[in-house]
């Protein structure tokens, strides 16, 4: 009996926890299925090779897609997912007859945990958001279809402008230096009753073996939302400093896990069963 099976590919892989996440689903729903981490390395022609190399097995459905591969492997792929060619990123790969699809289920799994918020209507949307690099393209391109103002630093300003310009041409976005948010300001904000604002680390700052993000909470107006899409540590110390300060935080464990929802559904036919999210986040945050 054929035993379908996705995998999650990168370089380096060994860090994925995507592998825990889909083991878990296809254990609870009984599914004779199996997924799991490959190496491809990221050198020219491994992403085209694995591809080939994949199709050739009839158990194959697909894979996710990890740094540094997101972008290259656009080209290898038959189509490309609406969602997927607005960011310019792929971080599913699924097989659809004898066609590779791509898509960037990043996006949904990063609006996910905001969904209650931006189901209402609000005066103003603005998001400060810390990062110009591959997670950093879904969050900007999500952000701006739902009418956020959005402020991007980064270490290099010019490469945020200019994915702002592509990912995000209307509206009056910002591109701010990485240290602009690191001192204190005495900004008077004004009244946010009404208004949606989020704070989100999009950069691997604060991730465990990574220098830590300097953000002062002075420059959140009240009421704000701390979104770090770093998973290790799971309370990272932008989170920590944001509860501190008296904001609500949304963990990266929320993002990593609807993304994977999102993919999983593709590669399995089947809803993942998301009424165990606490637990699966037990054995992530483990």
């Amino acid at each position: 009996m054929r035993t379908p099976f996705a995998e999650v590919i990168g370089d380096p892989i060994a860090q994925s926890k995507s592998p825990l996440i889909h083991a878990f689903w296809i254990e609870k729903l009984g599914l004779d299925a199996d997924y799991k981490p490959f190496l491809v390395e990221g050198k020219e022609g491994s992403v085209e090779s694995y591809l080939a190399t994949s199709m050739m097995d009839a158990d194959w459905v697909g894979c996710n897609v990890t740094m540094p591969h997101k972008q290259a492997i656009k080209a290898a792929l038959d189509k490309l997912d609406p969602v997927a060619e607005r960011i310019g990123a792929v971080n599913t790969v699924v097989r659809e007859g004898t066609e590779l699809v791509g898509y960037n289920t990043d996006a949904y799994g990063f609006l996910e945990p905001l969904h209650a918020k931006l189901e209402k209507q609000h005066l103003f949307r603005m998001a400060r958001i810390i990062g110009s690099g591959g997670a950093a393209r879904a969050i900007i391109a999500s952000l701006a279809q739902h009418n956020f103002t959005l402020v991007v630093a980064a270490r290099n300003p010019d490469k945020a402008r200019t994915l702002l310009d592509e990912l995000a041409p209307k509206g009056e976005h910002h591109a701010v230096p990485l240290e602009h948010f690191a001192g204190p300001t005495n900004f008077a904000f004004d009244d946010r009753e009404g208004c949606l604002d989020l704070v989100v680390n999009a950069s691997p700052l604060g991730m465990r073996g990574q220098p830590q993000l300097a953000f002062d909470w002075s420059h959140a107006p009240p009421g704000s939302i701390a979104y770090d899409i770093v998973t290790d540590p799971v309370e990272t110390e932008f989170l920590a400093n944001a509860k501190r300060a008296g904001f609500a935080t949304i963990g990266g464990l929320s993002m990593l896990i609807g993304q994977a929802a999102a993919a999983f559904e593709k590669f399995f036919g089947r809803s993942p069963p998301r009424s165990f999210d606490d637990q699966l986040m037990e054995i992530l945050g483990g």
